[in-house]
């Protein structure tokens, strides 16, 4: 959540997103046009593409220093890519090639999947709990979770009763939130339990096309972003009956026997009765075109993102403890010069300051890189951590640029 990569029709760009106000482009290629995955490992040199010009061959580089580590080709058509520090998952429409991402080694192929024509899979970025999540049916929405450091399978989820549309886990592998093609419920499951931890409904009336489904990198909130104008997001809260007893009231005495009541009810029923209503929401004023959405703190703030695919960034603040309508306090162009657009319509300023978010965001104006998210104790890698030479690589890479790796938040 810290940058951003978007594939064009003449190559790919890298952004930074450590301020609101600017949008630092990082790095862009033209070298290979029509990029449709490109795939940054967190915030280091590494970045894998994929073109429709070569829609079965996946290009490795150090993009800093303008060398490609590696190059490798596939059966059929790649349709996602997955890594995290330990592993590189390649996803096919009927298999899963995994790689060890240290030497590219492949370490497994998983075959004979159910027909997965969006490649949709999640991969857990902490490489201590190297969870990936597929779906094992093609016609009923069960999960397959795979460890991939021991390259076996964990458990198999019976998330929903349709198809998945949607996959991800949190920023320690968890949890993992899930969504069928009707897009009306999302779950999120313990891992690798598969035990069901919560149970959000997006609204019942109308199905929709989950296209992005992200947690805040401290699992308190999970967003949801759809092809229709409005992006959902939840707070991962529990109630708890720890609360001092409530004085005998006939309201309470009505409210405790309407809870026990759910229990003898059809679990379809009672699950209904528990289920939350979205913490805050945005409304887009577009609608039918695809996004991406990421929850990040950007200059000690909670922010969420949304990239559409019209190629623009809208930037929001997120009230934590009041939630409700998002304001939108920046709008960036990720085409053309790569700049910030300068008109008017973009320096979009939130109205007097009513809420935490928005009143504090006035008094924060520089970039503070100790809060910037980054590496985990057990998520992040060395300085100085070498890919080592193999048959298709110029010569061994080094990941050790100056600013390279984000400070640790503790």
């Amino acid at each position: 959540c810290s940058s951003l990569a978007i594939g064009t029709t003449t190559g790919y760009r890298l952004f930074s997103l450590s301020s609101v106000e600017q949008l630092d482009q990082v790095h862009e290629s033209n070298e290979i046009p029509d990029v449709y995955i490109v795939e940054r490992l967190f915030s280091s040199s590494l970045v894998v593409v994929v073109s429709h010009a070569k829609p079965q061959q996946m290009n490795v580089y150090h993009f800093k220093k303008g060398t490609e580590i590696c190059n490798y080709s596939y059966v059929s058509n790649i349709l996602s890519i997955r890594l995290n520090r330990q592993r590189l998952v390649v996803c096919l429409e009927e298999s899963i090639y995994i790689h060890n991402i240290k030497d590219m080694k492949l370490l497994k192929v998983i075959v004979d999947t159910p027909p997965n024509t969006t490649g949709l899979c999640a991969l857990s970025i902490n490489h201590a709990n190297s969870y990936l999540a597929y779906p094992s049916s093609a016609t009923s929405g069960e999960i397959a979770l795979y460890d991939g450091n021991t390259l076996k399978t964990a458990c198999t989820i019976p998330a929903h009763d349709g198809p998945l549309a949607a996959l991800a886990f949190n920023s320690t592998g968890s949890k993992l939130a899930s969504a069928s093609e009707k897009g009306t419920v999302i779950r999120v499951f313990s891992i690798p339990g598969g035990q069901k931890l919560y149970e959000f409904r997006r609204g019942m009336k109308r199905y929709v096309n989950i296209g992005s489904l992200v947690f805040s990198m401290d699992s308190q909130f999970l967003c949801a972003s759809s092809n229709t104008e409005t992006v959902h997001i939840f707070k991962l809260e529990h109630l708890t009956d720890s609360r001092p007893e409530e004085p005998p009231t006939w309201s309470g005495y009505m409210g405790k026997m309407f809870q026990a009541a759910t229990n003898y009810l059809p679990a379809q029923v009672s699950g209904m009765m528990n289920q939350d209503r979205a913490f805050a929401t945005v409304r887009l004023n577009i609608s039918g075109q695809r996004n991406i959405c990421a929850l990040s703190t950007i200059q000690k703030l909670p922010r969420l993102l949304v990239t559409t695919a019209d190629g623009h960034l809208y930037i929001y603040n997120l009230d934590p403890q009041d939630g409700g309508e998002c304001v939108l306090i920046k709008k960036h162009s990720l085409l053309g010069s790569g700049k910030m657009e300068e008109n008017k319509e973009n320096d979009l300023q939130p109205p007097l300051p009513q809420s935490y978010a928005a009143t504090v965001a006035r008094q924060s104006t520089v970039p503070s890189t100790s809060t910037m998210p980054g590496y985990s104790e057990d998520g992040g890698a060395l300085r100085g951590e070498v890919i080592p030479e193999h048959e298709f690589a110029t010569g061994p890479v080094c990941l050790d640029d100056e600013n390279e790796f984000p400070p640790v938040s503790i």
